[in-house]
């Protein structure tokens, strides 16, 4: 019996009571168990603080790096888009936008030799629209600001000039509302089918629209009748005219050429919308 059990047993039996072999025995692997088991650690109020600062600092630091490293990102991109926008297509048309003003500036004088000029700077225009894509697409420098910028400066050159016409005379207000529909229609449509994943070339009937429109406003540009000849003499021509009848023709072709734009898209997000168990192969 151990110690305690026999220093305890006298003093109660001293007391006149008696202790039972049951409680001897609970005592006993009550002992038993507080000594087989290790004393829990006691986490004092400075470990807590401690934990709970160390925790606060790791997610500051966190917060820091990823920071930083946004930054980081930015500034790339940054650099990324300035690269870009230093190649030769790019700043080709960088210089387009930088036409509109002098073609409004000599159109605003409105005398013959003003509008000449006006349509030369429209036709380098013209010239670097054409330009600016062959390079970029055979010196591998496409990117994302060419394919951003380059229709936007089409749009702006001509939405100006066109609008600008109309204040001179030179062509009805209905042609140029029914000009520009058009173009934000379908450049709408193609934001959708970008980002839809769909790809949808553009046909030979909005080709056509876009040189006869091209030729056609350089003519309303010019405005006056002057004596034209091509290794013969036209005699005198008005090309308000000429401008006009090239717009109207333009119109034509844009209708046409939306419409058949409307039903590629149609038949292509029908195609995508189809079950892959109904597509053929």
């Amino acid at each position: 019996m151990p110690r305690v059990l026999r220093r305890i047993l006298p003093a109660r039996n001293t007391r006149g009571t008696s202790l039972r072999l049951d409680e001897v025995a609970m005592v006993e692997r009550g002992m038993a168990a507080s000594t087989s088991q290790p004393p829990r650690p006691r986490r004092t109020f400075r470990a807590i603080l401690q934990a709970r600062r160390n925790a606060t600092r790791a997610a500051k630091t966190a917060r820091r790096a990823a920071k930083l490293a946004r930054k980081e990102q930015r500034a790339r991109e940054r650099r990324d888009l300035w690269q870009d926008a230093k190649n030769l297509p790019n700043l080709l048309t960088f210089l387009r936008i930088l036409m509109i003003p002098a073609v409004l500036v000599f159109l605003e004088r409105g005398s013959p030799r003003a509008c000449f000029w006006a349509a030369v700077i429209y036709s380098l225009a013209a010239i670097t629209d054409m330009l600016d894509g062959w390079l970029a697409r055979r010196q591998g420098l496409v990117s994302i600001l060419g394919k951003f910028l380059d229709p936007l400066a089409d749009k702006l050159i001509v939405a100006a000039v066109l609008v600008w016409l109309v204040s001179m005379g030179r062509i009805p207000a209905w042609a140029v509302v029914v000009l520009l529909s058009r173009e934000i229609t379908i450049t709408a449509l193609r934001s959708i089918a970008s980002s839809e994943g769909l790809v949808i070339a553009a046909g030979d009937g909005g080709k056509l629209k876009t040189a006869l429109q091209m030729v056609g406003i350089i003519c309303l540009i010019v405005g006056y009748p002057y004596d034209f000849w091509l290794f013969v003499s036209f005699g005198r021509i008005d090309f308000v005219h000429v401008g006009r009848l090239l717009v109207y023709l333009s119109i034509v072709f844009s209708i046409t050429s939306a419409a058949s734009y409307l039903q590629l898209f149609a038949q292509a997000i029908e195609r995508k919308n189809r079950p892959s168990a109904e597509r053929p192969g």
